[in-house]
């Protein structure tokens, strides 16, 4: 296990088997990025030309590793680069690269742009998340991360630096956690399982004298049905998994908002039966990405201790294949009374997300957040690294805010009032879970939830794009889940408090 450190040290005599500094692209050619000054001041007029010879660049995601000889007390010498920029985004991702560029040291040290206590949590962040791997499947899964990590920072005698590296790595453990959960394979993280897992990581954060405990509630496929959750026991009613709905609560008492958070859990999605063509499926385990995401996200807020009351609606459902599976043309009777005309049942996710926002308003929260890998739509219309927020307006910009301080990518989509229109178009029932009409499906969605949200200040965030990456790492994503919007919807609760 990697113990990290904050350090105030000289980087040029910080003794580590290697010392990561960064490199800023400029038009005149690269220059070393704050933080690493030591360095180069230690191999004097040399530097430059060293940095020519090996064609550095400062160009984002750019590596070079170069042996000291000596020259300063650490072995190696990591050059990373950053781009034209140093802000939060780009050390973070720095930081990531770095983490998959010192495999076997048993020791490192970080001298990346580190002044601010922002730009500690983005290195503490990035280098933590970048060099994550998921080996629980694996027979041999020794690790190659490093026993110690030193981060440096002139700051780090400051309060609130300390207090920024120390919530940097509360928030890297739940984002890690939301990655394991979403890559576990679908059979072994079922709804029954998935929800003790919650219940399992819930108990642990509350222990510790002082901590406000949070607390669990757990409705099985009995509870659902005298609660009538029909949307949640319509889409798990083809598997032999039944569903459930996980409630969390986090209530301090000094708080100062209170916020609730409901996110889909569909841990494997077949399409049931408007079934997904066989390619479609194979990275359908991660279509519970929202709910891990917003239960790591209320774990966090308990363990930072922000003043937030948190009440989190989680509903958990396999959607698979059988003869008692929900039927195109079926109609659901929602929790709260709202009926819905099924016509896909591969659009499964409103119909669960729609019966925990309804639960959800029950709380009297002052705003809802709603999260979820819900539409291919989405996808379309942004991309697989940019998720789409959609909901009140000054609730959108909050969200958009939080995600700028926490480095992930949203981008406001409109929710016109022809989408309600569609969404109220069915002839035997209240709503119309899905038309067939693929203009602005992803946006359908959205107002589709908006009719169980009582008119409540709330936004939805689409994350079915980025909470899933299938190709090579990049910055400090890698491969499988990401663990995307944990850390907006954390800092989204900060700015409640500080509000």
């Amino acid at each position: 296990m990697t113990t990290y450190q904050l350090r105030a040290t000289n980087p040029a005599k910080t003794r580590v088997d290697a010392l990561v500094v960064g490199v800023v692209k400029h038009e005149d050619g690269p220059r070393v990025a704050a933080g690493g000054e030591a360095v180069e001041k230690a191999w004097g007029r040399k530097f430059r030309p060293l940095l020519a010879s090996l064609g550095v660049t400062g160009k984002a995601g750019e590596v070079h590793k170069i042996p000291t000889n000596g020259t300063i007390s650490s072995s190696l010498l990591v050059l990373v680069g950053l781009g034209e920029d140093t802000d939060q985004v780009a050390v973070r991702r720095g930081a990531g690269v770095a983490a998959r560029s010192v495999p076997n040291a048993a020791s490192v040290a970080l001298a990346l742009p580190a002044e601010s206590p922002e730009l500690v949590r983005a290195v503490t962040e990035g280098f933590r998340l970048g060099g994550y791997t998921f080996t629980t499947y694996k027979q041999s899964s020794d690790s190659s991360a490093p026993g110690t990590v030193t981060v440096l920072s002139d700051a780090a005698r400051k309060s609130e630096v300390s207090d920024a590296f120390e919530a940097a790595q509360v928030l890297a453990d739940a984002v890690a956690t939301t990655r394991d959960w979403v890559n576990t394979p679908p059979g072994d993280l079922r709804p029954p399982a998935f929800a003790e897992a919650v219940e399992e990581a819930a108990h642990a954060v509350g222990k510790g004298r002082g901590r406000t405990k949070v607390k669990v509630t757990v409705h099985d496929e009995k509870s659902l049905a005298e609660l009538g959750c029909g949307g949640i026991l319509g889409v798990g009613a083809g598997s032999d998994a039944p569903p459930r709905l996980v409630e969390l609560s986090y209530a301090p008492k000094n708080a100062e908002a209170h916020l609730a958070l409901v996110g889909k859990g569909v841990t494997f999605d077949s399409g049931g039966l408007s079934i997904k063509p066989a390619q479609g499926m194979h990275d359908m385990k991660s279509d519970m990405a929202g709910a891990a995401a917003v239960v790591q996200a209320t774990l966090a807020i308990a363990a930072l201790q922000l003043p937030v009351q948190v009440s989190t609606f989680v509903p958990m459902a396999e959607n698979m294949v059988s003869g008692s599976a929900t039927r195109p043309g079926d109609v659901l009777r929602m929790y709260g009374g709202k009926t819905v005309e099924v016509l896909n049942t591969d659009a499964e996710g409103r119909l669960i997300l729609a019966d925990a926002l309804v639960r959800a308003t029950e709380a009297k929260p002052d705003v809802i957040l709603d999260v979820a890998t819900l539409t291919g739509h989405m996808v379309l219309a942004l991309g697989d690294r940019v998720g789409g927020v959609m909901g009140a307006d000054d609730v959108v910009a909050g969200v958009l805010a939080a995600a700028e301080v926490a480095g992930e990518s949203h981008w406001a989509m409109p929710l016109p009032e022809s989408m309600t229109e569609r969404v109220r178009a069915s002839k035997i029932a209240d709503l119309l879970q899905h038309d067939w009409n693929r203009m602005g499906g992803g946006l359908y969605a959205g107002a589709f939830l908006q009719e169980f949200t009582e008119g409540m200040p709330w936004a939805h965030l689409d994350i079915a794009g980025p909470s899933f990456h299938s190709g090579s790492p990049y910055g400090h994503v890698t491969v499988g889940g990401t663990g995307f919007a944990v850390t907006t919807v954390v800092e989204y609760a900060r700015s409640l408090a500080s509000a």
